[in-house]
């Protein structure tokens, strides 16, 4: 909404509720009563008698009351919800336009924001959870679960990957009291009680805050990254630190058909290891000595994972070519991959390649 709307809106709200201490004591009287005459609200209020004709049209003008053209002029009430019905509407449109023009998170800030509002956090984790379009990772409390729990499932239903871990797990209802398959791929509990809160998007977009940040405006705050090399420093985190800590609630690999899309080369390697056959890959990233923005593609003609699934890798065949790509921080192989995509036939395009 162009700033000249919002004026006009809120000029409205002022002209609607200008009310001087006599339009106050007429309309409360005329309520009182549910009709009166210009006569009896001079009697029953502090206004003078040359006032009271004024203040009751100008109440009229405002749609509070209607004036009945008798005589004596009569003066009725009108219910206070269709009174204030367009009060209320345009008061609702006012705060929400509001809220998005200056309170909604902006794709378009710097690379790191902080914010301490929990408000404002709140939006921002909504925010993440809605740009997702094929993975999303997710350390939540119950809470955060049952507040988002409609906006994971649809984004589920889209075939966006979810990895969810709650904490602490002590407040965590288990498999058999809540259907995690609903919202989550992967659902993981965690005891401690200073697991952050964290959502990442696609590997870029992404919020980590703290439990304290989210219960009262304080100290505490959000930090927001925008970037996809910010991303993965929280994804990492995620995976190396928190995620291996916390113990399996349900595990689902349902999984939808090739092409796949996927932010990090850990659920890559998985998805290809627990399927037969060949395999084409588009790999969008950096190139690690030089730090140039590279995009290959070629067969898989090989993987590799650490025992721990913590690091892993593939081997693409690019025109007789051998190229290593690596996740999050890559040093030993050739590309540091922030976007893959994975099919069974020939190398996806990036764009237009279906949520995994």
């Amino acid at each position: 909404m162009a700033n000249e709307e919002l004026s006009g809106n809120l000029a409205h709200l002022g002209e609607r509720f200008d009310f001087g201490e006599y339009e106050i004591e007429a309309y409360l009287a005329v309520l009182r009563h549910g009709k009166l005459t210009a006569s009896e609200i001079a009697e029953r209020t502090d206004i003078p008698q040359p006032r009271v004709y004024d203040t009751v049209r100008s109440l009229a003008d405002n749609g509070f009351v209607e004036l009945r053209d008798s005589r004596p002029l009569e003066v009725l009430a009108i219910d206070p919800a269709e009174a204030f019905g367009n009060v209320r509407t345009t008061l609702d449109d006012l705060v929400e336009d509001l809220e998005q023009q200056y309170m909604a998170p902006s794709r378009d800030a710097e690379a790191v924001s902080l914010v301490t509002s929990r408000q404002t956090i709140l939006r921002y984790l909504a925010d993440v959870v809605d740009h997702a379009e094929y993975e999303l990772v997710l350390s939540l409390t119950p809470d955060l679960l049952a507040r988002f729990e409609d906006d994971l499932a649809a984004k589920r239903d889209a075939g966006v990957t979810i990895e969810l871990l709650l904490s602490p797990a002590a407040d965590v209802p288990g498999a058999d009291e809540f259907d995690y398959t609903r919202v989550a791929a992967v659902a993981r509990a965690r005891r401690g009680l200073t697991t952050p809160v964290v959502a990442v998007a696609d590997g870029t977009y992404s919020v980590y805050t703290t439990r304290t940040a989210l219960q009262s405006d304080g100290d505490d705050y959000g930090v927001i990254f925008n970037r996809s090399e910010l991303g993965f420093l929280v994804l990492g985190f995620l995976n190396t630190v928190v995620w291996p800590s916390a113990t399996t609630l349900v595990e689902s690999r349902n999984e939808r058909p090739f092409p796949r899309r996927y932010a990090t080369i850990r659920r890559c390697v998985r998805d290809i290891s627990n399927s037969e056959g060949t395999f084409y890959a588009s790999v969008r990233g950096r190139d690690v000595e030089s730090g140039e923005y590279r995009t290959v593609q070629g067969p898989v003609v090989d993987i590799s994972v650490s025992t721990t699934r913590e690091t892993a890798a593939i081997t693409l065949d690019v025109g007789g070519e051998t190229v290593d790509v690596g996740g999050q921080a890559a040093a030993l192989e050739d590309i540091e991959a922030y976007e893959l995509a994975v099919d069974r036939d020939s190398p996806p395009d990036l764009d237009a390649s279906d949520a995994s």
